[in-house]
């Protein structure tokens, strides 16, 4: 039975949906990309400076309008094509806030600040172009975030006068515990609904955060934990089958490789990897997916034509082999792989260089032919908690203890240091190492790196 009303023309199709911040260069090239979506993130990819908040509305109500132009200090001018993507918004998740709004003396929510700028300004003009405010919401952990999310909806479309199930809305189920509520969550939105998104990088981060303190739950090298792993498949598998069974989009994770354009042997690595993450989720039944970089658009967009062919989505393939059991979701401890050296080098060099970008003002990172965003990051610094507080010892070597951590720590700052140079990110490094040890060996967790990276930001 459907729970959800059939999708705007705008969204019938989304076959290849691309991620980025809204900085007026990379809006431009994400809309001129070829995707037939944009999902304009507010969230894991943006650091939230005030400038790039109000900055970024200002680009994405330009572009909407046409009229948004970039020229780069080289004198390069970019310009948006006469046929764009489809604009979709990402605001940020409801355990932030925003600090220079108060409402009642109080910082106000980031998740309606982001919203409500959004579509007071584009709603109607997004309405006049055949298109619609449209939304993907991040990290709910339930049904209820769900309800509240539909009640902001209704009242900010009566405060326009404009017809309720105006907005539509794709939730990402990225936390294990959204995971246990598919069906809830569609219910609570279902006359806004747009279908679900498999978030997978916040999700293996929501794995560990979770049970971090439960040994059956530690997780290998992040390289380790790829989508076909038992609790991930199940995960995704469910996913699909819940939002066909009530007639939603199914939409596939991100593809977080960036192609080179220096080395064509890393280059074809890139678009390999790309390639078979794409064919694995159309023939699992997915509508569309994610990808970070213009350059894999076309490769993505050939692995779902070749499963859908003329058909605008899958909805109608119900997936009714799908059984899947919450022993099989929670089945973190038949993940294959290894805890290394080199992965908790990894996490530690790739946290450090994410967060010292973040408190610049970038929030996409490219580290290693891979875009690096907070999702990632959090993975990175919670795999270097779980692991302390689980006493772990390295397959390759001694166990993971704070004198070990703090020396890996002095020797990827080394080598940190000379790769920036005199970058833009080489003076926030201290603060980078300060706010890591603070998410990483404190006994206590953070929630969020973000909130204490929020009041670093300048």
């Amino acid at each position: 039975m459907c729970l959800t009303l059939p999708a705007p023309p705008a969204l019938a199709r989304r076959r290849v949906e691309i991620t980025g911040p809204t900085e007026a260069k990379m809006l431009i090239n994400a809309f001129n990309s070829g995707a037939d979506v944009f999902m304009v993130d507010f969230e894991d990819a943006n650091s939230p400076t005030w400038s790039n908040l109000v900055g970024g509305q200002a680009n994405l109500t330009e572009a909407i309008d046409g009229t948004l132009r970039f020229t780069s200090p080289e004198g390069k001018e970019y310009r948006l094509a006469e046929k764009t993507a489809v604009p979709v918004v990402r605001p940020r998740g409801w355990h932030l806030v925003e600090r220079n709004v108060l409402v009642d003396g109080a910082p106000m929510s980031a998740s309606l600040f982001d919203f409500g700028l959004c579509f007071f300004h584009n709603a109607r003009p997004l309405l006049e172009r055949g298109l619609g405010p449209y939304f993907y919401l991040p990290k709910l952990e339930g049904h209820l975030e769900a309800r509240l999310w539909n009640d902001a909806f209704n009242a900010a479309q009566d405060g326009l006068g404009l017809d309720r199930g105006t907005i539509r809305a794709t939730v990402l189920i990225e936390t294990i515990l959204a995971a246990f509520e598919m069906e809830e969550i569609l219910y609570e939105l279902r006359q806004h609904s747009a279908g679900l998104n498999a978030g997978r990088w916040d999700y293996i981060f929501s794995m560990i955060k979770t049970f971090r303190e439960r040994r059956e739950f530690v997780l290998p090298d992040r390289t380790d934990v790829k989508m076909t792993v038992p609790f991930m498949l199940a995960y995704t598998e469910l996913l699909v089958a819940t939002c066909h069974r009530r007639g939603a989009f199914a939409m596939g994770g991100m593809a977080a490789l960036i192609p080179s354009r220096r080395d064509p042997q890393a280059n074809q690595r890139a678009i390999d990897a790309v390639i078979q993450d794409k064919r694995r989720e159309a023939a699992a039944g997915f509508d569309g997916t994610w990808v970070a970089h213009p350059d894999v658009v076309g490769v993505a967009r050939e692995a779902f034509d070749a499963v859908l062919g003329d058909r605008p989505n899958q909805i109608d393939r119900r997936r009714d082999d799908v059984s899947v059991t919450p022993d099989e979701l929670l089945d973190a401890a038949a993940t294959p792989g290894a805890i290394t050296e080199a992965g908790l080098r990894g996490n530690i060099n790739v946290a450090f260089q994410y967060i010292s970008f973040w408190l610049t003002g970038r929030g996409a990172v490219g580290i290693n032919n891979l875009m690096e965003d907070a999702a990632t990051a959090e993975i990175s610094r919670s795999q270097v908690w779980q692991w302390l507080h689980n006493d772990i010892t390295l397959d390759d070597g001694p166990k993971v203890t704070r004198e070990l951590v703090e020396r890996v720590i002095a020797e990827e700052l080394e080598t940190i240091r000379e790769q920036a140079g005199g970058g833009p990110s080489a003076g926030y490094l201290d603060q980078a190492v300060a706010l890591f040890r603070e998410v990483a060996l404190a006994d206590d967790y953070v929630e969020f790196l973000t909130l204490p990276a929020y009041e670093r930001m300048p």
